[in-house]
């Protein structure tokens, strides 16, 4: 059971992101694309946090955040945007989906780790 579930395309920022927060002794579960983190979110009712990007094939991170919301009403699960884009339209858009929080890349994992450790209650 995951506490994390880390979604993006580039498997080198799954494998960054993922391995930094195992090593940093967080339970974590990958996700290849919007579509597929749904799935993965839906079948472990552990995850207490989604990291995603925003621009995925399938599914984009924005489109998974609101599904989550409407389609699984899960209103607890903690949703932080990890991706290049910056724009304030994206950003509205992410807030009104309930995302708590939006990192532009690279990731910069010490710095977040504290806040991704109170988000899971770890």
């Amino acid at each position: 059971m995951a506490q994390i579930l880390v979604v993006d395309d580039s498997s080198t920022v799954r494998a960054e992101v993922g391995d930094f927060l195992k090593k940093n002794g967080l339970d974590v579960a990958l996700a290849v694309d919007g579509r597929d983190g749904l799935n993965k979110l839906k079948g472990d009712p552990a995850i207490k946090l989604v990291v995603s990007d925003v621009n995925m094939p399938n599914m984009d991170g924005l489109t998974m955040a609101e599904k989550i919301r409407s389609e699984l009403g899960n209103a607890s699960v903690n949703i932080i945007m990890l991706t290049t884009e910056n724009s304030p339209i994206m950003k509205e858009r992410g807030k009104a989906a309930g995302i708590k929080g939006w990192i532009v890349k690279p990731f910069k994992g010490e710095a977040v780790l504290p806040t991704f450790k109170k988000l899971v209650g770890a």
